[in-house]
């Protein structure tokens, strides 16, 4: 008999916490969808007590998603967890995910806290949510950091008022493997109610070793849930990456001997996804889902994969979602065969007014590029849905001239609340003329922090999707924009950028 690793996705609460990650409510709604697709076991979809929108995102999520568990992070104070316990109130199977510091440094400097009061609090939160909700996840923040006593002290206390899942998290990443993975074992072994509980491991990357240590709570501690997130988004250095904990263990089964109700084919679609929709390319040589993945440079491992593909891979590439069959679509191609692609891709359009629009523009973009690639379809899908009638900027047109000996100029039309204007500047480049024409009507005030372009597909033909991160009053946003002319594309993103600024939602920040 073996056991199963439950998959906890957090690329919606943890992962959004990455500087200008965050998403809109239709944009949480699809990637829900994908991770539902994907059968990941948990979805994390908020913090709802944070922000009314916050709120809206989980309760949105709460009412679609039917065979995934939905969780809500909150703080373990009884207005939080009411808030959190509201929002998942739709839900088919509603987690609710409690978390408060226990190690001595965040109970001084963060909380103001002595130890019995942080004891008492954890007790008291999770009785006050057992009595909403069933199932109930409990959180020491910097639990690695923690003095063991006084952790299994508290864990204890929890466990016995009706905690199911009790999550260990390396909250700063400081963890390395074999410390972590006897740090869970010593909890469970000491704890006389452990048995009660499933234990999980929550990791951060800023050592890089956030999988690792996973794995090691997971073999060595006996943890039987990892909490992740696509492409290991998330703050700083990044969260677990769920792409790499699945395939290790359906890869070395014969280590692990678990198993796992993943669909490891809709990987791939998940990441692309992610990544289209935060503007957080993924690099080259990530692990399962970056582009070299699956690529064999040298002269030696191409011989040996064309006479046995196990010589040097260990993963087939179909099996992560990777296709070999690039061009799906081109200008002749009908509405029925485009709404057909897009629900081999996964994506649901709300209305036919939305498939009819996105049709619209993918026959504008199939006169201009005549082999269509599913990025492309992806990354047009993506934009169309950031597009809505509350958008304070839209582009139009852009029009630059740029020659060797001169200086470029460039000229853009958008619309401000509907209204068209037309900014003009010159700059070093016809990139940086079209930016300036775009600021010298909108007079953001914003810093360019990031600015960077990935090719969606692999020609010169391929459309140039590019991210551009703005920062102002303490605020980071990132702004997407996708299109065969790179310097439109550049447009459309620092615009994307603008409106994210412009948007009024209000987060509180929480690591758990």
């Amino acid at each position: 008999m073996t056991d199963k690793l439950i998959i906890f996705d957090t690329t919606l609460r943890d992962g959004e916490q990455s500087p200008g990650a965050s998403m809109t409510r239709d944009e949480k709604l699809r990637i829900a969808r994908q991770l539902e697709r994907l059968k990941v076991d948990v979805i994390e979809a908020g913090f709802a007590a944070s922000s009314n929108g916050d709120f809206d995102c989980v309760k949105s999520i709460a009412s679609v998603i039917k065979d995934s568990t939905v969780c809500s992070l909150a703080r373990a104070n009884d207005r939080d967890i009411a808030r959190a316990a509201e929002a998942l109130a739709p839900a088919a199977n509603g987690r609710l995910h409690l978390f408060l510091a226990t190690s001595a440094l965040h109970m001084e400097k963060k909380l103001r806290m002595t130890p019995e009061q942080v004891f008492e609090q954890a007790k008291l939160s999770v009785r006050f949510a057992r009595n909403l909700m069933g199932d109930i996840e409990f959180s020491p923040e910097d639990g690695y950091r923690s003095d063991m006593d006084f952790l299994c002290r508290v864990l204890e206390a929890v466990i016995a008022e009706g905690a199911s899942t009790i999550n260990v998290p390396d909250t700063v990443g400081y963890a390395v493997p074999e410390l972590y993975g006897n740090f869970i074992k010593t909890l469970r072994e000491r704890i006389p109610n452990s048995d009660k509980a499933i234990w999980s491991v929550h990791c951060h990357n800023d050592l890089g070793m956030a999988v690792a240590n996973s794995l090691a709570g997971v073999k060595i501690g006996g943890a039987r849930q990892v909490e992740c997130t696509i492409n290991g988004l998330g703050e700083r250095a990044g969260n677990c990456s769920l792409e790499e904990i699945v395939m290790a263990v359906k890869t070395r089964k014969d280590y692990f001997n678990l198993d796992l109700g993943i669909d490891t084919r809709q990987i791939v679609p998940a990441s692309r996804m992610v990544s289209q929709t935060t503007g957080f390319v993924v690099q080259p040589n990530k692990a399962v889902v970056g582009a070299n993945a699956f690529a064999h440079a040298s002269g030696i491992h191409q011989d040996g994969v064309l006479k046995a593909r196990d010589t040097y891979e260990i993963m087939r590439a179909e099996d992560v979602g990777w296709s070999a069959n690039k061009i799906v679509l081109g200008k002749l191609s009908g509405r029925n065969a485009f709404k057909q692609r897009l629900q081999d891709l996964g994506v649901e359009m709300q209305s036919e007014a939305d498939i009819n629009a996105a049709f619209a523009r993918f026959k504008e973009l199939a006169d201009r590029k005549s082999e269509i690639f599913d990025e492309d379809i992806l990354a047009l899908v993506s934009e169309e849905s950031v597009v809505n009638d509350n958008e304070q900027y839209a582009f139009v047109s852009l029009k630059q001239h740029s020659e060797t000996g001169e200086r470029p100029f460039a000229s853009v039309v958008f619309t401000v609340a509907g209204k068209e204007v037309l900014g003009e500047s010159d700059g070093n480049g016809p990139v940086d003329a079209s930016l300036k024409a775009i600021e010298s009507h909108a007079k953001s005030g914003a810093e360019m922090v990031l600015y960077s372009v990935n090719a969606i597909s692999g020609s010169t033909e391929s459309q140039g999707e590019v991210t551009v991160r703005l920062q102002n009053s303490g605020r980071v946003v990132n702004g997407v924009g996708s299109d065969p002319d790179i310097v439109v594309a550049s447009a459309k993103a620092y615009l994307s950028a603008l409106n994210k600024l412009q948007s009024k939602s209000d987060r509180v920040a929480a690591q758990g």
